[in-house]
């Protein structure tokens, strides 16, 4: 997991920041489900995810400036290693994405439950 990590190069880093917060945000709404912890899980989504497709678009930029200077010579192969090292941004942000999202679904599986056991039957005759 380390090489992965060191592999996907600093865009990883922005990506893992945010993707704790979000996991953090989550699985505190998990736990306590209230609604003003959704904007800050939708938000904190929406900055690890972009912060992933940063770091994999930085990757490649690098990748096809090297390709086109000193790595020339060195054939098609490299673009692939490129690329797959760049991957490894977005698979961190889909990870962490995914798993706050489970963390999410558990909490607003919780509210619903809180919701509908506070709800009361209605009490008006109907003729």
């Amino acid at each position: 997991m380390s090489d992965a990590f060191i592999a996907g190069g600093w865009g990883m880093y922005p990506t893992l920041i945010a993707g704790l917060a979000l996991l953090a945000t989550s699985l505190r709404y998990a736990s306590r489900p209230e609604s003003r912890y959704v904007p800050l899980m939708l938000t904190l989504g929406l900055f690890t995810l972009f912060a992933g497709g940063l770091g994999f678009i930085t990757g490649v930029i690098s990748l096809l400036r090297a390709y086109t200077g000193p790595l020339a010579g060195e054939g098609p192969t490299v673009l692939f290693i490129g690329i797959q090292e760049s991957l490894h941004n977005i698979a961190l942000a889909l990870l962490m994405t995914t798993t706050s999202a489970i963390a999410a679904s558990v909490g607003a599986w919780r509210l619903s439950r809180q919701v509908q056991s506070a709800t009361v039957p209605a009490t008006v005759q109907v003729r």
